[in-house]
Protein backbone atom coordinates (compact mmCIF):
# COMPACT_ATOMS: atom_id res chain seq x y z
CA UNK A 1 0.00 0.00 0.00
CA UNK A 2 1.21 3.17 -0.86
CA UNK A 3 2.33 5.60 2.40
CA UNK A 4 0.41 8.08 3.10
CA UNK A 5 2.35 10.92 1.27
CA UNK A 6 2.00 9.52 -2.20
CA UNK A 7 -1.57 9.45 -1.57
CA UNK A 8 -1.72 12.37 -0.61
CA UNK A 9 -0.22 14.12 -3.48
CA UNK A 10 -2.29 11.74 -6.10
CA UNK A 11 -5.75 13.27 -4.30
CA UNK A 12 -3.97 17.07 -4.73
CA UNK A 13 -3.31 15.95 -8.63
CA UNK A 14 -6.77 14.50 -9.16
CA UNK A 15 -8.36 17.52 -7.81
CA UNK A 16 -6.11 19.66 -9.67
CA UNK A 17 -7.71 17.90 -13.10
CA UNK A 18 -10.97 18.12 -11.59
CA UNK A 19 -11.15 21.81 -11.57
CA UNK A 20 -9.38 21.83 -15.00
CA UNK A 21 -12.30 19.38 -16.52
CA UNK A 22 -15.22 20.97 -14.51
CA UNK A 23 -13.94 24.25 -16.15
CA UNK A 24 -13.26 23.32 -19.90
CA UNK A 25 -16.77 22.16 -19.88
CA UNK A 26 -18.59 25.37 -18.73
CA UNK A 27 -17.10 27.06 -21.16
CA UNK A 28 -17.72 24.23 -23.93
CA UNK A 29 -21.39 24.60 -22.89
CA UNK A 30 -21.26 28.01 -23.17
CA UNK A 31 -19.64 27.78 -26.69
CA UNK A 32 -22.41 25.22 -27.64
CA UNK A 33 -25.06 27.19 -26.78
CA UNK A 34 -23.99 30.03 -29.67
CA UNK A 35 -22.98 27.06 -32.18
CA UNK A 36 -26.64 25.25 -31.67
CA UNK A 37 -28.50 28.46 -32.13
CA UNK A 38 -26.90 29.05 -35.56
CA UNK A 39 -27.17 25.39 -36.57
CA UNK A 40 -30.89 25.05 -35.73
CA UNK A 41 -31.54 28.63 -37.44
CA UNK A 42 -29.75 27.21 -40.30
CA UNK A 43 -30.84 24.40 -40.89
CA UNK A 44 -34.46 25.16 -42.20
CA UNK A 45 -33.11 27.66 -44.89
CA UNK A 46 -30.58 25.09 -46.37
CA UNK A 47 -32.64 22.45 -47.07
CA UNK A 48 -35.43 24.87 -48.36
CA UNK A 49 -32.84 26.18 -50.96
CA UNK A 50 -31.87 22.99 -51.68
CA UNK A 51 -35.34 21.50 -52.11
CA UNK A 52 -36.44 24.39 -54.68
CA UNK A 53 -32.60 23.78 -56.37
CA UNK A 54 -33.63 20.11 -57.09
CA UNK A 55 -37.25 20.58 -57.92
CA UNK A 56 -36.08 23.41 -60.57
CA UNK A 57 -32.99 21.55 -62.20
CA UNK A 58 -35.33 18.37 -62.23
CA UNK A 59 -37.52 20.39 -64.96
CA UNK A 60 -34.43 21.80 -67.19
CA UNK A 61 -33.77 21.04 -70.30
CA UNK A 62 -29.96 21.47 -71.86
CA UNK A 63 -26.73 21.89 -70.05
CA UNK A 64 -27.92 23.95 -67.86
CA UNK A 65 -25.49 23.88 -64.66
CA UNK A 66 -24.12 21.01 -66.71
CA UNK A 67 -20.52 21.67 -64.95
CA UNK A 68 -21.70 21.06 -61.40
CA UNK A 69 -24.25 18.06 -62.69
CA UNK A 70 -21.69 16.01 -64.76
CA UNK A 71 -21.64 12.12 -63.93
CA UNK A 72 -17.56 11.16 -65.05
CA UNK A 73 -16.36 8.04 -65.01
CA UNK A 74 -14.79 8.78 -61.39
CA UNK A 75 -10.60 8.04 -61.39
CA UNK A 76 -9.93 10.72 -58.59
CA UNK A 77 -11.93 11.30 -55.68
CA UNK A 78 -11.35 14.45 -53.05
CA UNK A 79 -12.74 13.81 -49.55
CA UNK A 80 -13.37 16.56 -47.22
CA UNK A 81 -12.86 15.39 -43.91
CA UNK A 82 -14.06 18.10 -41.51
CA UNK A 83 -12.65 18.02 -38.10
CA UNK A 84 -11.39 20.62 -35.42
CA UNK A 85 -8.31 22.06 -34.67
CA UNK A 86 -8.39 21.11 -30.41
CA UNK A 87 -8.67 17.95 -28.94
CA UNK A 88 -10.29 16.86 -25.78
CA UNK A 89 -13.48 15.78 -27.18
CA UNK A 90 -13.72 12.21 -26.95
CA UNK A 91 -14.05 10.38 -30.19
CA UNK A 92 -15.29 13.45 -32.17
CA UNK A 93 -12.19 13.29 -34.61
CA UNK A 94 -11.28 10.00 -34.45
CA UNK A 95 -14.70 9.07 -35.78
CA UNK A 96 -14.61 10.69 -38.92
CA UNK A 97 -10.69 9.72 -39.62
CA UNK A 98 -12.24 6.42 -39.71
CA UNK A 99 -15.13 7.29 -41.79
CA UNK A 100 -12.26 8.96 -44.14
CA UNK A 101 -10.13 5.65 -44.40
CA UNK A 102 -13.63 3.39 -45.13
CA UNK A 103 -14.78 5.67 -47.96
CA UNK A 104 -11.33 5.62 -49.56
CA UNK A 105 -11.62 1.84 -49.12
CA UNK A 106 -14.99 1.79 -50.61
CA UNK A 107 -13.23 3.20 -54.37
CA UNK A 108 -10.84 0.51 -54.81
CA UNK A 109 -8.29 1.11 -57.83
CA UNK A 110 -9.44 4.90 -57.39
CA UNK A 111 -6.88 7.53 -56.44
CA UNK A 112 -8.28 9.00 -53.34
CA UNK A 113 -7.38 12.46 -51.81
CA UNK A 114 -8.12 14.31 -48.93
CA UNK A 115 -9.04 18.03 -48.13
CA UNK A 116 -9.22 18.85 -44.45
CA UNK A 117 -10.87 21.22 -42.89
CA UNK A 118 -9.19 20.99 -38.90
CA UNK A 119 -5.99 20.53 -37.50
CA UNK A 120 -6.73 17.50 -35.52
CA UNK A 121 -7.90 15.60 -39.08
CA UNK A 122 -5.13 16.74 -41.08
CA UNK A 123 -2.35 15.63 -38.60
CA UNK A 124 -3.62 12.39 -38.64
CA UNK A 125 -4.85 11.77 -42.50
CA UNK A 126 -1.63 13.42 -44.15
CA UNK A 127 0.35 10.43 -42.71
CA UNK A 128 -1.76 7.44 -44.16
CA UNK A 129 -3.44 9.44 -47.15
CA UNK A 130 -3.27 12.18 -49.37
CA UNK A 131 -3.59 15.25 -48.45
CA UNK A 132 -4.20 18.63 -51.02
CA UNK A 133 -5.03 21.25 -48.60
CA UNK A 134 -5.79 21.97 -44.75
CA UNK A 135 -8.13 24.99 -43.84
CA UNK A 136 -7.81 24.81 -40.09
CA UNK A 137 -7.52 28.44 -40.01
CA UNK A 138 -11.30 29.13 -41.03
CA UNK A 139 -12.94 27.90 -37.63
CA UNK A 140 -10.85 31.12 -36.28
CA UNK A 141 -13.57 33.26 -37.81
CA UNK A 142 -16.47 31.21 -38.81
CA UNK A 143 -18.55 32.90 -41.41
CA UNK A 144 -20.09 32.43 -44.73
CA UNK A 145 -17.54 34.51 -46.41
CA UNK A 146 -14.47 32.70 -45.78
CA UNK A 147 -16.50 29.61 -46.14
CA UNK A 148 -17.08 30.19 -49.66
CA UNK A 149 -13.84 30.26 -50.28
CA UNK A 150 -13.10 27.05 -49.44
CA UNK A 151 -16.33 25.98 -51.52
CA UNK A 152 -15.45 27.67 -54.33
CA UNK A 153 -11.83 25.98 -54.54
CA UNK A 154 -13.74 22.89 -54.19
CA UNK A 155 -16.13 23.76 -57.29
CA UNK A 156 -12.88 24.66 -59.06
CA UNK A 157 -11.45 21.15 -58.83
CA UNK A 158 -14.50 19.75 -59.87
CA UNK A 159 -15.34 22.09 -62.73
CA UNK A 160 -11.71 21.84 -64.30
CA UNK A 161 -11.57 17.89 -63.98
CA UNK A 162 -8.78 17.48 -61.32
CA UNK A 163 -12.04 15.18 -59.42
CA UNK A 164 -14.87 13.15 -60.43
CA UNK A 165 -16.40 13.09 -57.10
CA UNK A 166 -16.34 14.98 -53.96
CA UNK A 167 -17.48 14.21 -50.62
CA UNK A 168 -17.57 15.42 -47.15
CA UNK A 169 -17.11 13.75 -43.85
CA UNK A 170 -18.44 15.22 -40.70
CA UNK A 171 -20.33 15.00 -37.70
CA UNK A 172 -23.70 15.85 -37.74
CA UNK A 173 -25.39 17.73 -34.30
CA UNK A 174 -27.97 15.86 -33.20
CA UNK A 175 -27.85 16.73 -29.54
CA UNK A 176 -25.51 17.63 -26.89
CA UNK A 177 -24.61 13.89 -26.21
CA UNK A 178 -24.90 12.54 -29.71
CA UNK A 179 -23.23 13.19 -32.93
CA UNK A 180 -23.25 11.19 -35.98
CA UNK A 181 -20.64 10.75 -38.95
CA UNK A 182 -22.34 11.45 -41.75
CA UNK A 183 -21.10 11.17 -45.44
CA UNK A 184 -22.62 13.15 -48.45
CA UNK A 185 -21.76 13.83 -52.22
CA UNK A 186 -21.13 17.21 -52.68
CA UNK A 187 -19.92 17.44 -56.84
CA UNK A 188 -21.69 16.19 -58.80
CA UNK A 189 -24.99 17.50 -58.42
CA UNK A 190 -27.67 14.16 -57.96
CA UNK A 191 -30.33 14.56 -60.03
CA UNK A 192 -33.51 14.53 -58.29
CA UNK A 193 -35.05 10.99 -57.84
CA UNK A 194 -38.55 10.34 -58.86
CA UNK A 195 -41.36 12.62 -60.03
CA UNK A 196 -41.04 14.87 -57.06
CA UNK A 197 -40.46 18.57 -59.08
CA UNK A 198 -42.38 21.05 -58.36
CA UNK A 199 -41.02 24.03 -60.60
CA UNK A 200 -45.02 24.84 -61.33
CA UNK A 201 -45.63 26.63 -57.92
CA UNK A 202 -42.88 29.02 -58.67
CA UNK A 203 -42.65 32.12 -60.69
CA UNK A 204 -39.33 32.71 -62.49
CA UNK A 205 -38.24 35.99 -62.84
CA UNK A 206 -35.85 36.45 -65.58
CA UNK A 207 -35.83 33.30 -66.03
CA UNK A 208 -35.57 29.51 -64.93
CA UNK A 209 -32.28 28.98 -66.22
CA UNK A 210 -30.36 32.09 -65.07
CA UNK A 211 -31.87 31.66 -61.02
CA UNK A 212 -29.86 28.08 -61.42
CA UNK A 213 -27.20 29.19 -62.67
CA UNK A 214 -27.12 31.47 -59.88
CA UNK A 215 -28.80 28.94 -57.04
CA UNK A 216 -26.07 26.35 -58.03
CA UNK A 217 -23.10 28.02 -56.69
CA UNK A 218 -25.42 29.28 -53.79
CA UNK A 219 -26.26 26.25 -52.71
CA UNK A 220 -22.99 24.59 -52.67
CA UNK A 221 -21.66 27.25 -50.70
CA UNK A 222 -24.42 26.76 -48.34
CA UNK A 223 -24.15 23.06 -48.11
CA UNK A 224 -20.54 23.27 -46.90
CA UNK A 225 -21.19 26.45 -44.50
CA UNK A 226 -24.17 24.29 -42.95
CA UNK A 227 -21.99 21.26 -42.72
CA UNK A 228 -18.73 22.93 -41.37
CA UNK A 229 -21.52 24.61 -38.90
CA UNK A 230 -22.85 21.05 -37.51
CA UNK A 231 -19.54 19.83 -37.03
CA UNK A 232 -18.87 22.99 -35.05
CA UNK A 233 -21.43 22.31 -32.79
CA UNK A 234 -21.18 18.77 -32.51
CA UNK A 235 -17.23 19.77 -31.62
CA UNK A 236 -18.35 21.82 -28.00
CA UNK A 237 -21.71 19.03 -27.49
CA UNK A 238 -18.56 16.22 -27.57
CA UNK A 239 -15.72 18.34 -25.62
CA UNK A 240 -18.64 19.10 -23.02
CA UNK A 241 -19.80 15.57 -23.02
CA UNK A 242 -16.34 14.31 -22.77
CA UNK A 243 -15.54 17.11 -20.02
CA UNK A 244 -18.32 16.04 -17.82
CA UNK A 245 -17.32 12.30 -18.34
CA UNK A 246 -13.80 13.14 -17.13
CA UNK A 247 -15.21 15.40 -13.83
CA UNK A 248 -17.03 12.51 -12.64
CA UNK A 249 -14.25 10.08 -13.59
CA UNK A 250 -12.22 12.31 -11.32
CA UNK A 251 -14.45 12.26 -8.95
CA UNK A 252 -14.84 8.61 -7.86
CA UNK A 253 -11.01 8.48 -8.21
CA UNK A 254 -10.65 11.22 -5.88
CA UNK A 255 -13.51 9.24 -3.32
CA UNK A 256 -11.48 5.97 -3.66
CA UNK A 257 -7.69 8.00 -3.20
CA UNK A 258 -9.69 9.40 0.58
CA UNK A 259 -11.15 5.85 0.99
CA UNK A 260 -7.39 4.65 0.43
CA UNK A 261 -5.75 7.65 2.86
CA UNK A 262 -8.37 7.04 5.46
CA UNK A 263 -7.87 3.29 5.78
CA UNK A 264 -3.74 3.60 5.17
CA UNK A 265 -4.40 6.48 7.87
CA UNK A 266 -6.15 3.97 10.45
CA UNK A 267 -3.69 1.30 10.10
CA UNK A 268 -0.65 3.47 10.67
CA UNK A 269 -2.65 4.59 13.88
CA UNK A 270 -3.18 1.25 15.27
CA UNK A 271 0.46 0.17 14.31
CA UNK A 272 1.60 3.07 16.47
CA UNK A 273 -0.88 1.66 19.55
CA UNK A 274 0.43 -1.57 18.96
CA UNK A 275 3.79 -0.88 19.25
CA UNK A 276 2.90 1.29 22.60
CA UNK A 277 0.83 -0.91 24.08
CA UNK A 278 3.66 -3.55 23.53
CA UNK A 279 6.34 -1.24 24.68
CA UNK A 280 4.31 -0.73 27.81
CA UNK A 281 4.14 -4.44 28.51
CA UNK A 282 7.91 -5.17 28.08
CA UNK A 283 8.50 -2.06 30.83
CA UNK A 284 6.27 -4.40 32.78
CA UNK A 285 7.94 -7.83 32.32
Amino acid sequence: MANLKEIRSRITSVQSTMQITSAMKMVSAAKLKKAQDAITAMRPYANKLTEILQNVSATLEGEVGGAYTAQRDIKKVLVVAITSNRGLCGAFNTNVIKQVKVVADSFPGVQVDVYAIGKKGNDVLKKTQHTIANHSEVFDQLTFENVAIIAEDLMSQFTSGSYDSIVLVYNHFKNAATQVVLTEDFLPLKPVQGGNATAADYLFEPSKEEIVETLIPKSLKTQLYKAIRDSFASEHGARMTAMHKATDNATDLRNQLKLTYNKARQAAITGEILEIVGGAEALKS
